[in-house]
């Protein structure tokens, strides 16, 4: 079972999330898209938020600012978080535009609002679940994404909502966060979704 849940936190990365989010998107949003577009939108999502951000742990493990990729360590988050927030800023200005795909550049802009409070956390000596936050982020979105098309995405919307259990079962049984840093996350990935649905849902 231990094995099984630390699959499920490998798998549900917040790096990763950003990927689920678009394929979601495209392929149940209830909207056409052509093939082009979503290549081009796939290949700047994979450089991003996960070969740059990679590249860039890498390069910080290589000089000691950070041990391990699921940054358990508070002062280990600054520089990873600080940058993966300038990336999001980036694909929202450049490439997630709000004229082109709406309801996806509320939901990065609501990312680059979360990736900001937990920064903000860590300066505070606070330490936010950012798996918890990854995946709430994606199930709201899902929900609004149901809601806004007016298509019922039951079965979708509860096996998000599944994986929310599975990720803090991991997060707990990697001993990697307490009940209140997960908490924190849900609410941390909650709340700038449910505000932007405001602008779009």
């Amino acid at each position: 079972m231990k094995r099984l849940l630390s699959f499920f936190s490998y798998l549900l990365h917040p790096l990763f999330i950003p990927v689920f989010t678009v394929l979601f998107y495209f392929f149940c949003g209830g909207r056409y898209f052509q093939y082009q577009d979503m290549y081009v939108v796939f290949i700047q999502i994979i450089i991003l938020t996960i070969l740059l951000p990679m590249a860039i742990y890498y390069f910080l493990m290589t000089f000691g600012k950070v041990t391990s990729i699921m940054l358990s360590d508070k002062a280990e988050r600054r520089i990873p978080l600080a940058i993966y927030a300038v990336l999001l800023l980036v694909l929202i200005k450049k490439c997630i535009t709000i004229g082109r795909f709406p309801e996806l550049y509320f939901f990065f802009f609501a990312s680059l609002i979360s990736t900001v409070i937990a920064l903000i956390l860590v300066f505070m000596k606070r330490k936010a679940s950012l798996h918890m936050i990854g995946i709430v982020s994606l199930t709201v979105f899902a929900i609004g994404i149901s809601i806004h098309s007016q298509v019922r995405m039951n079965e979708i919307i509860a096996f998000l909502v599944v994986c929310i259990g599975l990720v803090a079962s991991s997060r707990l049984e990697m001993k990697a966060h307490t009940y209140t840093e997960l908490a924190l996350g849900a609410l941390t990935g909650l709340l700038p979704q449910l505000v932007l649905w405001y602008f779009w849902v």
